[in-house]
């Protein structure tokens, strides 16, 4: 790897560059995960305003705690790509990167000067990942994309909710985030190929195809029987017993009773021994043709006992549940911070004040070389200066630069 502007620790990435020319979701959730394990992730955002996930969810202060978990570990760099020089100083980052992460809508980079042949001509190992609505290619190539389209296009949306109800949407980003893992995987993936033949090449993610991808058999299904899945709810369709109780305080518990063993072992904790030795139970299809049964039955269970002696019952019994958890719910569970999964850092909770706040903690777990926060996603520009001068631009030059809006 070449040498430049870019640093690293001992994580399992480390001496990987990244350059993100990404906003809002998509490319920055790739970049995150990227610097958690020790990649040198650089990102440009515009001189004025930045990113605007900073503002998203802003609840006080300047900068939103969504921006912070989604940018933790990266460096900003303030350039305008639209001037001539914000455009050369981009190159000289390029040169000295592996990977080059971004989410525009397709030509975007090419308008500016900076596409794969560009890319390619001042790096040829260069690993370009483009993230976009639609993909680099077909006829809806050029349509605005953002994830709650994609969501709808890819199928979730028509499988969310209830059968009586409008369609709804995950509570998340969800099509961003997939199409984020999906773009660390094809970055992996070619960089490792690069190894054998020294060359870069372009990773495609479209956000509709990534959500399409986790359709399971959806497609295959309707294609071979005809069969078109609906909404159900809070049931898992064609798995049955699996779904979501309510309970005698009120409280919710999911549970997935589906396992052959697992439901006679159910069916005798609810006291329904009949259910549990039916030999038109005995597997999941008998079950699917009276789900309705079931559910009623684990249901009146469910509803003469509180939650919390719900799932020690069904622990006792092996089989698999859990509550509904809400924010402080999370914060509270002792798994979650045996594992590591509560982090506590110093941020800015309004323009004049600081606090310890929990952050999500690093996925996934390494025995060795893990991934760590070494620090939350960074003001506008606060690296600005000690990541160009490490090209080569001097103090002057950035004054110089600064004044007239390139940084």
């Amino acid at each position: 790897m070449s040498e430049g502007p870019f640093i690293g620790d001992d994580g399992a990435l480390s001496g990987l560059r990244v350059l993100e020319l990404g906003n809002f979701i998509a490319a920055p959730s790739a970049g995150r995960l990227l610097a958690d394990f020790g990649a040198d992730v650089v990102k440009v955002e515009r001189p004025v305003g930045g990113d605007e996930l900073r503002r998203w969810r802003l609840h006080a202060g300047e900068t939103s705690l969504l921006f912070r978990v989604m940018n933790r570990n990266k460096r900003s760099v303030t350039l305008d790509l639209r001037t001539d020089e914000g455009r050369s100083l981009c190159l000289d980052l390029i040169r000295t990167c592996d990977v080059v992460l971004e989410n525009f809508r397709p030509g975007t980079l090419e308008r500016w000067g900076l596409g794969p042949e560009v890319i390619r001509r001042v790096n040829a190992g260069a690993v370009l990942v483009r993230i976009s609505g639609y993909g680099q290619s077909g006829p809806y190539r050029d349509r605005p994309g953002f994830g709650g389209v994609a969501e709808a296009l890819g199928g979730l949306r028509n499988l969310t909710g209830f059968p009586d109800r409008a369609p709804t949407r995950v509570g998340i980003s969800i099509a961003d985030q997939i199409a984020g893992l999906y773009a660390v995987i094809g970055a992996l993936m070619a960089l490792h190929r690069r190894e054998r033949d020294g060359r870069g090449d372009t990773v495609d993610v479209a956000l509709y195809e990534s959500v399409y991808s986790l359709m399971e058999s959806l497609v295959p299904d309707f294609d071979a029987y005809g069969v078109v899945r609906e909404r159900s709810g809070s049931a898992l369709p064609g798995v049955v017993p699996s779904n979501t109780y309510r309970c005698a305080d009120g409280r919710y518990a999911v549970i997935s009773g589906n396992g052959d063993a697992i439901y006679r072992r159910l069916m005798v904790l609810v006291g329904r021994r009949d259910l549990a030795d039916a030999p038109a139970l005995a597997d999941n299809a008998g079950r699917v043709r009276r789900a309705a049964e079931l559910d009623e039955a684990i249901g009146a269970w469910t509803a003469t006992l509180p939650c919390a002696d719900v799932l020690t019952a069904l622990e006792g019994a092996s089989v698999p549940a859990g509550p509904i958890y809400t924010a402080a719910d999370i914060l509270g569970d002792p798994h979650y911070r045996a594992r590591g999964m509560h982090e506590r850092h110093l941020v800015a909770v309004t323009a004049d004040e600081k606090a310890e706040v929990t952050f999500p903690g690093v996925v996934p777990r390494f025995e060795t070389r893990p991934g760590a926060t070494r620090w939350l996603g960074p003001e506008l520009g606060e690296h600005t200066d000690e990541v160009l001068a490490a090209l080569g631009v001097s103090t002057a030059r950035l004054t110089e630069l600064r004044a007239r809006g390139v940084l």
